[in-house]
């Protein structure tokens, strides 16, 4: 039973990272699969200790895998959590020079801030936010199909970053308002064309 708990330990991660594709706060289906919360882990490349403990911890959920899921030995082909956003995502800047994880979960994270107190706002954090999320690496075989996943377990936000697709926040949209409240202060009658005066 020891060697289970050591085995989970050895397969889970938390990564320093940006969060993109964050469905953090409500579960979403994919391509009509079953409803799960998800969000993409940005790692930059240069971030060398960080990607070396996911590899780490893959290579555990392979060993974990070979006897639980494959019947002794490590297939060829597995499908791998750790994907290139320069060749994956070539398009999408926010990947540029950095790998990623998409970890998943049928259980709701927990989202904390930098003194692990409960965050209870959704636009507190989102795809943009750079966080740390607990990842577990695990051996899977269905339907023919054969690899290692990434569940997501808890975020940790540790600074906002620029908001990466979806709704931008009211800060960014809105510029503060000096003085009083004045009727027809802010109308500025003197840009409208002549049609609409």
């Amino acid at each position: 039973m020891a060697n289970n708990n050591n085995n989970r330990s050895a397969t889970k991660v938390v990564i320093p990272c940006r969060i993109s594709f964050a469905n953090i706060w409500e579960p979403k289906s994919i391509n009509g699969s079953e409803e799960k919360y998800s969000v993409s882990c940005i790692i930059p490349k240069s971030d060398k200790a960080t990607l070396a403990k996911i590899h780490k911890a893959i290579e555990a959920a392979k060993e974990d895998g070979k006897s639980r899921k494959w019947g002794g030995k490590i297939p060829a082909n597995l499908k791998m959590p750790l994907r290139d956003g320069d060749v994956e995502r070539a398009d999408d800047e926010a990947y540029a020079d950095a790998m990623y994880v998409n970890a998943n979960s049928k259980d709701a994270p927990q989202i904390v801030d930098r003194r692990v107190q409960p965050i209870l706002d959704a636009m507190e954090c989102g795809s943009g936010d750079y966080c740390n999320v607990s990842v577990n690496f695990y051996a899977f075989n269905a339907n023919g199909n054969r690899g290692v996943a990434a569940g997501l377990g808890n975020i940790q936000l540790i600074k906002h970053g620029e908001r990466l697709a979806g709704k931008a926040s009211a800060a960014s949209d809105f510029e503060e308002i000096e003085g009083e409240e004045e009727d027809g202060a802010l109308t500025g009658e003197d840009d409208l064309p002549d049609y609409l005066k």
